[in-house]
């Protein structure tokens, strides 16, 4: 029983291997190169056109389909 725990290797605790973590992720933040404020501002407007942009397309699809499907049954009439 005693050779079993001389093999074991001693981890530190839960709370040391987190605060590690922690000192690696904020070292890690560090080298990170933040966008300014105006390339973001870009960034949102290009994501907030192409948004638009699909959900008319998807709109569009559906009214089509829509017609298409009253065309066909009659019940739109």
């Amino acid at each position: 029983m005693a050779q079993k725990n001389d093999n074991k290797v001693n981890k530190p605790n839960i709370f040391v291997r987190m605060g590690r973590k922690l000192k690696e992720t904020f070292s890690e933040l560090k080298k990170v190169s933040w966008p300014t404020f105006p390339k973001v501002v870009k960034a949102t407007c290009v994501v907030l056109v192409v948004v638009v942009t699909f959900l008319v397309v998807a709109t569009g699809i559906n009214y089509g389909l829509n017609e298409l499907l009253k065309l066909i049954t009659g019940l739109g009439e």
